[in-house]
């Protein structure tokens, strides 16, 4: 049984202007060294954060980075996203030394060469997101894999009310996606303590995890709670209240689901499952309220084709709602990133 690292909010650095470039670094050294990667990891994720950063703050518009643990796995990624104006010689870029302004170059190729695996897309005019991710050598694998979330706070709030956590165990990946009950302190210990609960045992059948969790959280604020489990060849959600599951190919979305009406830990009827459709190439997510579920009718062609990690920072970036908790989630169990 594979279980999540403890669940932390994701580091959000608008890249505005060169001085947040530091930050950048800073953000991504503090991350790694809190996940407890040891010897030249935590500077190699500040040199990866900078780079990403300047790339930004040199050619992208409404940039910004990402900075976490990997959902699954000993590891960080920094994932920098934009609104423009895309890539033009990205094959170039990836080569160490190329570079389109008067510096050294080490940039785009230098992160590509560091990191554990490095994804990105590109389109013009529409901008850009990349993936990168630093694992010791033996979780190598993990940074591979098309699992990924990002968690923000709403604005002006230091906690977030929203939570998620992913677990590998012999009935497959289950995913939660937690949104506690308003915002603030009282909603995030809601939101924690339901990890805490689906932490002990995420094998259960999804019904009985949804009830252990509606008994855990009655002394609490409550919460909306989607849960989401893969298996070979099959999906099954189970959610209660406003956290919203869509499963997509690389043409189109597929289904749109939300949670029954309820509140876990107040007033919840009796979970029902629903099992999806499934085939290897469909991805998967969940995702709060936080994120304007409009996206979902008619999606960006562009965006229903990015690999997992990358679909969860750009609905967070281009369609997240600033004055809310917001959380995305994203999982194919087929694709490999680079």
């Amino acid at each position: 049984m594979t279980l999540p690292p403890a669940a932390h909010p994701t580091a959000y650095v608008p890249v505005d202007h060169y001085s947040a470039v530091h930050l950048a670094a800073q953000t991504a050294r503090s991350v790694a060294q809190r996940r407890g990667l040891q010897g030249a990891l935590p500077d190699q994720a500040a040199v990866i954060a900078s780079e990403l950063g300047s790339n930004l703050a040199k050619h992208a518009v409404d940039g910004a980075l990402y900075v976490q643990e990997l959902p699954l796995g000993n590891g960080v990624e920094i994932i920098a996203a934009d609104r423009g104006p895309g890539m033009r010689e990205f094959r170039r870029c990836l080569a160490d030394g190329y570079t389109t302004t008067e510096t050294l170059g080490a940039g785009i190729g230098g992160v590509n060469r560091i990191a554990t695996s490095f994804t990105v897309r590109t389109h013009e005019p529409g901008g850009t997101v990349a993936c990168a991710r630093l694992t010791p050598p033996e979780d190598a694998d993990a940074g591979r894999r098309a699992i990924g979330s990002v968690c923000l706070p709403a604005e002006r709030e230091e906690v977030s009310g929203d939570a998620c956590a992913v677990a590998e165990t012999g009935q497959g990946l289950t995913a939660i996606v937690v949104d506690g009950l308003g915002h603030g302190p009282p909603a995030a210990e809601a939101a924690q303590l339901a990890l805490r609960t689906f932490a002990r045992a995420p094998d259960q059948p999804l019904p009985a995890l949804l009830t252990g969790l509606h008994r855990a959280l009655r002394h609490s604020r409550g919460a909306a709670v989607g849960l989401l489990r893969l298996h070979a060849g099959r999906a099954q959600y189970c959610g209660i209240g406003n956290v919203r599951c869509v499963t997509l190919t690389q043409q189109d979305v597929r289904h749109r689901l939300t949670g029954q009406p309820g509140v876990v830990g107040l007033e919840m009827p009796h979970p029902v499952v629903r099992d999806l459709p499934w085939e290897p190439h469909f991805t998967a997510l969940l995702h709060s309220d936080g994120i304007d579920h409009r996206w979902a009718h008619s999606p960006d062609p562009f965006l229903v084709r990015l690999p997992a990690p990358l679909l969860a920072a750009a609905l967070m970036h281009g369609h997240r709602r600033s004055r809310d908790d917001a959380t995305v989630l994203a999982a194919n169990l087929h694709q490999r990133l680079s």
